[in-house]
């Protein structure tokens, strides 16, 4: 099975009690329904898609540009279903283009903003940032980086909090750290990206995710004020590697791709129902 586990790399040994603090993982029950769910989330989605192409063109997107980023092991061929998604509905949808998500090796920390800064610079107006799993991690860090040209960031199942980290995929970053390299200042990076995220930003969660513990996922909510940017929850039923296809999420990120952070509304499911404007 294909394994999209996110964390973050155990740095000082301290991961075991951080990881007891979040719960720990999800149950094994669920980490095994994880590929068939996912089979009948993407299917739902094709099918919906192939229905809204049907219909009169509704350019709910506005030629808006969307980075979207992957999830840790992997790659943009993962997130086509929701890059198809957005492009049906009038976004201007780009992959990361850096083959497979290895975490916080040199490719990817200097790829990364060379290839948001290559996107950017094709539009006179911000970027929105959409990140899978550890790519929400990663979407943090480039609204910390370049706040003033990412308009928001959503993130997908991604488990950023330290007290949400996984004991089982710990492992997987170790191995990678090993195999593919890590940067002398991965936990900079990591610090940086846990702090207040200066643009708007929406954490997607589920509490059937099978892969990481959903507490891990949830943002401090807040709303917009003198100095800060909204943060918002948005629990969802869906199951981890499904976060990039499953209809319900699909109508979520539609929605908050649509907002104007000037005049930024929170999130109400009565605006994405059938006949509402997603």
């Amino acid at each position: 099975m294909f394994y999209m586990g996110a964390t973050v790399y155990d740095f000082e040994g301290e991961h075991s009690t951080a990881a007891a603090a979040g719960g720990g993982a999800p149950g094994r029950g669920l980490m095994l329904l994880e590929l068939p769910r996912w089979t009948v989330e993407y299917g739902a989605s094709r099918l919906l898609d192939l229905a809204h192409a049907a219909l009169p063109e509704r350019d709910l997107g506005g030629g808006r540009p969307v980075l979207v980023l992957p999830g840790f092991s992997a790659h943009d061929k993962l997130t086509g279903r929701l890059r198809g998604h957005l492009a049906q509905r009038g976004f201007e949808v780009h992959g990361w283009g850096l083959g497979s998500n290895h975490g916080l090796t040199e490719k990817i920390v200097t790829g990364l903003p060379r290839r948001f800064a290559e996107v950017a610079d094709r539009y006179d107006e911000p970027v929105s940032v959409v990140g899978w799993s550890f790519g929400g991690l990663l979407a943090r860090w480039l609204a910390h980086e370049h706040p003033d040209r990412v308009r928001q960031v959503v993130c997908l199942g991604s488990p950023w909090r330290a007290e949400g980290e996984r004991t089982r995929a710990t492992g997987l970053f170790e191995r990678s750290k090993v195999r593919h390299g890590i940067v002398d200042n991965a936990r900079e990076i990591v610090d940086q990206l846990r702090g207040p995220v200066p643009v708007p930003l929406t954490a997607v969660w589920s509490r059937t995710d099978g892969i990481v513990p959903w507490r891990g996922c949830t943002v401090d909510e807040q709303t917009a004020g003198p100095g800060r940017a909204p943060a918002e929850n948005v629990e969802v039923v869906s199951s981890h590697v499904g976060m990039v296809a499953n209809p319900l999420v699909l109508s979520v990120v539609v929605d908050r791709l649509r907002q104007d952070p000037a005049a930024w509304e929170p999130f109400a499911w009565r605006h994405v129902l059938p006949g509402g404007a997603a």
